[in-house]
């Protein structure tokens, strides 16, 4: 499935979705390695089949190496991590989980195998997508002391608000036929 057919297999009702994916599939704000590793990461994120099959072949046909589209899945998994550990700290009233060592195992990022910006651009879509405002915050600030514009740290999030989405309805639309 190419991200073409994936447009064409949301249902009327999710025209805008389709429409988004088709800008930001041209979106020129982020590098190629940027806005395909934020497809990537947040299809991944979600992890209907069908979409991650699309994304995928479209960041393939997009030329994103394969270092980063394997960069992509380990945001997603390591932030699929992070995020349920770190968002339940923030919703636990007792602080005293805040002090502990989260003693998780997190080197992928020391080392992503991409431009270390790129990595936080990828978590800090996959973040938005599991919800989690301490990681949000955390990447975000990286992403800031690393020079990267609002605009571009926007752009990671509209993708992932959009893939999400289209993740969301194809799987909603695969249940009911079933």
């Amino acid at each position: 499935m190419s991200l073409d057919t994936l447009r064409d297999a949301l249902p009327a009702y999710a025209k805008d979705i389709s429409l988004n994916l088709g800008s930001l599939a041209s979106e020129t704000v982020l590098t190629d390695q940027q806005k395909w590793g934020a497809f990537v990461a947040s299809a991944h994120a979600v992890g209907t089949p069908a979409v991650v099959k699309a994304i995928e072949a479209a960041a393939d046909a997009a030329g994103l190496s394969a270092d980063a589209k394997t960069a992509a899945k380990a945001a997603a998994a390591i932030m699929a991590m992070n995020n349920v550990y770190y968002r339940s700290l923030h919703l636990l009233s007792n602080a005293e989980y805040r002090t502990l060592p989260a003693r998780l195992r997190m080197n992928i990022l020391a080392n992503p195998g991409v431009e270390k910006v790129d990595f936080e651009l990828w978590s800090t879509a996959v973040s938005a997508v599991n919800g989690c405002g301490m990681c949000l915050d955390s990447h975000e600030a990286e992403l800031k002391k690393h020079g990267v514009p609002t605009q571009n740290i926007q752009a990671a999030l509209r993708i992932a608000a959009v893939v999400n989405a289209a993740s969301r309805v194809i799987a909603a639309e695969a249940a009911l036929a079933a």
